[in-house]
């Protein structure tokens, strides 16, 4: 099926939904728990998390455990010697 017959489809049965108050509110609670599910992305971080890895970063460059790339290193061969 395509987005727009699929679309049509869903738009169809909210209709029919739509004249039972009680099952129009569980499709919204379920409509809800699934655009949440893909709103959700384990990589993000908050503002405060960002920058408090940030200066644990700094703190331990000041102490020495940083590691830098050597002059005319490539990304990969960089990788490579610290992996």
């Amino acid at each position: 099926m395509t987005a727009v017959q699929l679309n049509a489809e869903l738009f169809r049965n909210l209709g029919i939904i739509a004249e039972d108050e009680t099952m129009l509110e569980k499709v919204v609670k379920y409509v809800r728990r699934l655009a949440k599910k893909i709103q959700e992305d384990p990589t993000c971080m908050s503002k405060e998390e960002f920058y408090a890895r940030i200066d644990e970063a700094s703190e331990d460059i000041r102490n020495g455990k940083g590691v830098r790339m050597l002059p005319n290193e490539s990304l990969d061969d960089f990788l490579k010697r610290v992996a």
